[in-house]
């Protein structure tokens, strides 16, 4: 796959490349193709075939080959110039401006002498300017180019006045050399902007892959940090348990690191599943973990409202992994006894309220098992901006702490949530499930912890090969 995504790329590339090319080739032969027309063809029957005429032709269109070298070799820079690639060195157009200084002065001589017919003069007029200009309108804005157009027509127009052109052949001088600048400012400018935008596209491509790279990193590192924030604090938990219980020389100890155990697997396989992309949070069995989870600890924990079994999937989704985060923040800062989460579901919008008490005051420092302020809140931020939901989160009346997620309905089709509640019904996540269990362990717990509440009902399929026992531990079938 990589191999053929790189090999597209390549052609891709490959295809831009020769767009570009064929833009500047085609660019550059602009001045050839004119000079050999119009410059040459007068030879055949409008300059008169007397010596000083030929020579005079000859010579100019010997300078106007000039000019279009000149014009090719500064093609590039000035191609780059209108692109945005580098800037375009300014004294690369005074040996243009004198060779068109030259041409204008032969061409005068020319008439002057006689030496070429009406018609003929106004094709070499035309070839004139070209190759100069060629290059200038890549350089400058269009109303500039079309003053110095208008200002370079005055010139030569009044050096043929200057040289005895008059009547019907000096009028047309104007329009013909008016011409051969709007013939260039319509033909080259729109292909150099043509590639412009050709080229800004394949930028944006490219940037808009790495901007998906980086979303996807992360999404990666929120859902590992929401993931494994609540499994690690219940192992430390677990484990904190297991070591005060093995110094009294209590048995249960060893039921607890089995516990540790089986909540380090669940873990395990919940980072499978973030790696894969298929993890998703479940409002019910996410709720029914919090109890069990913050009852384990000691912690007085009650759900009030909607089960929210009725929500669509995303909303269901975003709340649970609210509910995970918030029940991580009780177990990692302050000292709470109680904790209160209401779901409250209207036609609106869906709100739910964490409430806990315990926090610890403004302006203290952290714990030390928390590691500074964290990721957590600003992820789930993010979780509820994709569905224009809003998060709050700080100090309420009573010494409590308060965090309110807010989800509004009228955004999300109501077929997004077809199948939500059979998916609560199923068990949700694994990991979820798996810590919903930890309740049971609240009769040997640290002295002070209360029961909790609420839990996973006997005979739960809780892992894959784990159920909730009738006693007071799992059974592995």
């Amino acid at each position: 796959m990589r191999v053929r995504g790189w090999r597209r790329s390549w052609q891709e590339r490959s295809k831009m490349e020769r767009i570009d090319l064929y833009s500047r080739f085609t660019i550059s032969c602009i001045p050839w193709f004119f000079a050999l027309a119009w410059q040459g063809a007068p030879f055949h029957q409008d300059i008169r075939h007397e010596p000083l005429p030929l020579a005079l032709g000859l010579a100019l269109l010997l300078v106007s080959l000039a000019q279009c070298l000149l014009s090719n070799r500064n093609l590039t820079a000035s191609y780059e110039h209108y692109l945005g690639v580098s800037v375009f060195p300014g004294r690369r157009l005074l040996a243009p401006v004198a060779l068109l200084a030259v041409a204008v002065g032969l061409l005068a001589v020319l008439a002057g002498v006689d030496g070429v017919r009406g018609s003929g003069l106004l094709l070499m007029t035309l070839n004139a300017p070209m190759a100069l200009v060629i290059t200038r309108v890549l350089l400058v804005p269009v109303r500039r180019f079309l003053v110095e157009s208008l200002g370079l027509t005055a010139l030569i127009t009044g050096a043929l006045a200057v040289a005895g052109v008059k009547g019907g052949t000096l009028a047309g001088v104007v329009p013909c050399s008016l011409f051969g600048c709007v013939l260039v400012l319509i033909s080259v400018r729109p292909s150099a902007w043509s590639m412009s935008v050709m080229w800004q596209a394949e930028q944006a491509r490219g940037i808009q892959a790495r901007l998906a790279v980086a979303e996807e990193r992360l999404r990666f590192g929120r859902d590992m940090h929401d993931v494994l924030g609540r499994n690690l604090a219940v192992i430390a938990l677990k484990s904190e348990l297991a070591v005060e219980l093995a110094q009294r020389g209590r048995p249960e100890a060893v039921d607890q690191m089995v516990e540790v155990q089986r909540i380090a697997r669940a873990s395990q396989q919940e980072v499978r599943d973030v790696v894969r992309g298929y993890r998703e949070a479940n409002l019910s069995a996410e709720l029914a973990g919090a109890q069990g989870v913050l009852g384990a600890a000691g912690i007085e924990c009650t759900v009030t409202g909607d089960s929210g079994e009725h929500l669509p999937a995303p909303v269901q989704s975003a709340l649970g992994w609210v509910v995970r985060e918030a029940a991580t923040n009780v177990l990692r800062h302050g000292d709470p006894r109680r904790c209160v989460i209401r779901v409250g579901a209207g036609t609106d919008a869906v709100v739910l309220q964490v409430e806990n008490d315990g926090a610890p005051p403004a302006g203290t420092a952290p714990s030390p098992a928390s590691n500074g302020p964290g990721s957590g809140l600003a992820g789930l931020r993010e979780r509820l901006a994709v569905l224009d939901g809003s998060l709050r989160a700080g100090p309420a009346k009573g010494g409590l702490f308060r965090l309110t997620a807010t989800i509004p309905l009228a955004a999300i089709p109501p077929e997004a949530g077809e199948g939500a509640g059979e998916e609560a019904g199923n068990g949700g996540t694994p990991g979820a499930a798996e810590e919903s269990r930890a309740h049971e362990d609240s009769g040997r717990r640290t002295p002070g912890a209360r029961r909790a509440s609420g839990g996973v009902r006997p005979g739960a399929k809780v892992a894959p090969g784990v159920m909730v026992g009738p006693g007071p531990g799992p059974l592995e079938g």
